[in-house]
């Protein structure tokens, strides 16, 4: 197996091995050497590819940015209209949560342990998300493209409640995160968004509890 090569599996091992370690014990709690060890590697290993924890906690950090950022441009490409396309998003987003460890662990981390995964970061990053497509696409209601501007905020505002709400309830409960739970959800919207209710009026979701 060429160097390179290995120099990639090893740093991936790493951060897998820290984002696990990190969702066991907490950031303040995980040792280097643990880390090491979970990953197969030396210490020496460790430390040739991250300088420190908080180097590994970045590397985490960026590594989960990367999968969120995969997934929103399966979002961005999507054909479908806008509160379906969300729906899609929210099933695709809330699988790869339960099913890599990295992007869970790196969704846990404390906002000032590594910017832009923070609960409030989300909710700008998807609310710009969401109305970008809005705007462009309409709101898939009958106004079509053409809707007043109140509409794809509006719109928007309430998809980002719905999945930043799920996004928090899901990390007491994963039953939340269900294929079939978040399909149930979407199936009680009302089909016109100017039914859609403020988003004023859906209480704001409390903090994830954070790992690290």
């Amino acid at each position: 197996m060429p160097t390179q090569h290995r120099a990639i599996q090893s740093r991936q091992a790493l951060i897998r091995s820290a984002a696990e370690t990190f969702l066991e014990k907490g950031v303040p709690a995980a040792g280097m050497v643990e880390i090491s060890r979970r990953a197969r590697l030396s210490k020496g290993a460790l430390y040739f590819h991250f300088t420190s924890k908080d180097d590994l906690t970045l590397a985490v950090r960026d590594a989960a940015l990367a999968t969120l950022q995969e997934i929103e441009d399966g979002f961005t490409r999507s054909p479908e209209p806008l509160p379906t396309a969300v729906r899609d998003f929210t099933v695709e987003l809330f699988g790869r949560v339960e099913s890599d460890a990295v992007l869970r662990a790196g969704l846990r981390l404390r906002p000032e342990t590594a910017p832009g995964l923070g609960i409030y970061a989300l909710e700008q990053r998807w609310y710009a998300l969401f109305l970008d497509k809005a705007v462009t696409c309409g709101t898939g209601g009958p106004a079509g493209p053409h809707a007043s501007d109140t509409e794809p905020r509006r719109t928007a505002q309430l998809l980002t409640s719905l999945v930043v709400g799920l996004l928090h309830l899901g990390s007491e409960d994963v039953s939340w995160w269900d294929r079939e739970s978040i399909v149930g959800l979407w199936a009680l919207l009302p089909a016109a968004p100017d039914r859609f209710p403020t988003a004023g009026s859906i209480p704001a979701p409390t903090q994830i509890p954070a790992a690290g």
